[in-house]
C-alpha cells in the first residue's frame, strides 16, 4: 500500500517545502511512484515547482479552514496505487487544524490498519527558531504516538544546539527518541557558496537536475552535485524509501 509522508511544523519559514522538494526528488531518483500535495493556504511553495507533479488542495472556505478538504486529500491518498509514495506539504498556518483533524478522525491508525505506512516529517532549525521547532516536534510526538517521526536537522540558520547540547541530548530526544524513525541532517556548507547556490535553485523552483543543467559554472555544478549525493545518501540511510 501507499507510504505517506506528512511534513508538519508549527513554525513557518524553516524549510518544510524545501524538505518536501528534496524528498520528492530522492523518491523519483530511486524509481518510486510519487504523488505530492500542497495544502499550504498561504504559501503554496511546493506547487510552484512546475516540473514536479503536485496537486494543490484548497482548504480555505469562506475565510476558514474547511476540515472536509482534508477528507478529499486523504481519500485521494487512499486511492493511490500500491507502493506509491504520497508527500503532503502542510503550511504552518494550518498546522493546528490538520493535527486536530488527524486526531479527531483517528487517521493514522485508520490508514495503518489498511496497510499504509505513515511517516511524520518535521524540521528542527538552528538560530532563533530552534525553541519553536523543538516545541513543534514535541507536539507531534505527544499527539501522534503511533506515528514514526522523521526529524530533519536544518543548520542553515545556526547550529542545532541548546545550552551547549547537541540534538541527541535535548530533552525532547530523551523523552521521545524511540518514536524517531530517523534523523536526517541536511548537508552543511559555506553559506556564501553552496548556501547561495541552493537559494538560487529554490527561488527559481528548480530541481537539482535542472539547476545543474542550466548552470554555466562548472564549480557551482560540482557543489550542487556533491550536496545532492550527500543528501540522497542520508535519505536512503533513513530507510523510508521502500
Amino acid at each position: 500500500m501507499a507510504v505517506i509522508h506528512l511534513i508538519q511544523q508549527g513554525k513557518g519559514g524553516v524549510g518544510k517545502s524545501m524538505i518536501a522538494s528534496f524528498l520528492y526528488q530522492a523518491l523519483l531518483h530511486l524509481g518510486k511512484d510519487v504523488a505530492a500535495f500542497d495544502t499550504d493556504p498561504v504559501n503554496a511553495t511546493l506547487a510552484g515547482f512546475k516540473e514536479f507533479s503536485v496537486r494543490r488542495k484548497e482548504i480555505i472556505q469562506d475565510g476558514n479552514i474547511d476540515p472536509r478538504a482534508f477528507d478529499e486529500l486523504l481519500d485521494n491518498i487512499n486511492e493511490l496505487s500500491p507502493d506509491s509514495h504520497a508527500i503532503v506539504d502542510n503550511g504552518a498556518s494550518s498546522f493546528v487544524a490538520l493535527s486536530a483533524y488527524l486526531q479527531e478522525n483517528e487517521i493514522i491508525p485508520l490508514f495503518q490498519g489498511n496497510g499504509h505506512r505513515f511517516y511524520m516529517h518535521t524540521i528542527i532549525t538552528g538560530g532563533q527558531a530552534i525553541g519553536d521547532t523543538v516545541t513543534g516536534l514535541k507536539t507531534l510526538a505527544e499527539n501522534f504516538p503511533a506515528a514514526p517521526i522523521i526529524v530533519w536537522l536544518n543548520a542553515y540558520f545556526g547550529a542545532i544546539a541548546m545550552d551547549g547540547k547537541r540534538f541527541e541530548e535535548f530533552k525532547v530526544y530523551q523523552e521521545f527518541g524511540e518514536q524517531f524513525q530517523a534523523i536526517i541532517p541536511l548537508p552543511e556548507g559555506n553559506r556564501a557558496t553552496i548556501g547561495k547556490d541552493l537559494e538560487d535553485m529554490l527561488s527559481k523552483r528548480q530541481s537539482f537536475a535542472t539547476a545543474m543543467n542550466a548552470c554555466q559554472s562548472i564549480i557551482v555544478r560540482s557543489r550542487l552535485l556533491r550536496y545532492w549525493n550527500t543528501l540522497l545518501s542520508a535519505i536512503e540511510a533513513a530507510l523510508i524509501t521502500e
